[in-house]
């Protein structure tokens, strides 16, 4: 057998080799239980606290900008949350325009009107959307499901406040 035959065949069994230890670590990755990977994709993008105003459906600016959903980035890079979208459970969304979210931080998106900063941004809305029993969908810019949270739900226990 000439040296460039066993060569070759070394580096296919090498080649062989990688792909069965590469394949038999991504079904570990894919079933990682924790928040993030719920939805098959490892996102450090989450629904974080959600603040809905259950005291009453006020349509004054600073009622409507006392119910809020804070979005969350717990990994270390920022991320340009660019497309991204936030819905309820009836169909209204936020979709966000170019903000940078910073490593580890958060922005409240609040449902009335005010100026947009790098911690809150404003849906510019005339009513309340958050109900007391809902559920928020966050999507990428691609249309995939990264989180959901539902709160007022019996024995549902979200990250939520009241």
């Amino acid at each position: 057998m000439s040296a460039s035959l066993a060569t070759r065949r070394l580096l296919a069994a090498a080649l062989a080799a990688g792909a069965l230890v590469g394949a038999a670590a991504v079904p570990a990755a894919a079933h990682d239980d924790d928040r993030h990977g719920r939805h098959g994709r490892n996102s450090s993008i989450v629904i974080g606290d959600i603040q809905h105003d259950s005291r009453g459906r006020g349509r004054d600016n600073r009622a409507l900008n006392r119910e809020w959903i804070e979005v969350k980035n717990t990994g270390r890079n920022a991320v340009n949350l660019r497309g991204f979208t936030l819905t309820d459970e009836d169909g209204n969304r936020y979709r966000f325009n170019h903000l940078r979210l910073e490593g580890r931080s958060s922005v409240k998106v609040h449902t009335g009107n005010g100026r947009d900063t790098h911690r809150d941004v404003y849906q510019d809305r005339r009513h309340q959307i958050w109900d007391e029993r809902d559920t928020a969908t966050l999507r990428d810019d691609r249309g995939r499901v990264v989180d959901t949270e539902s709160w007022g739900r019996r024995g549902h226990h979200g990250n939520h406040r009241r």
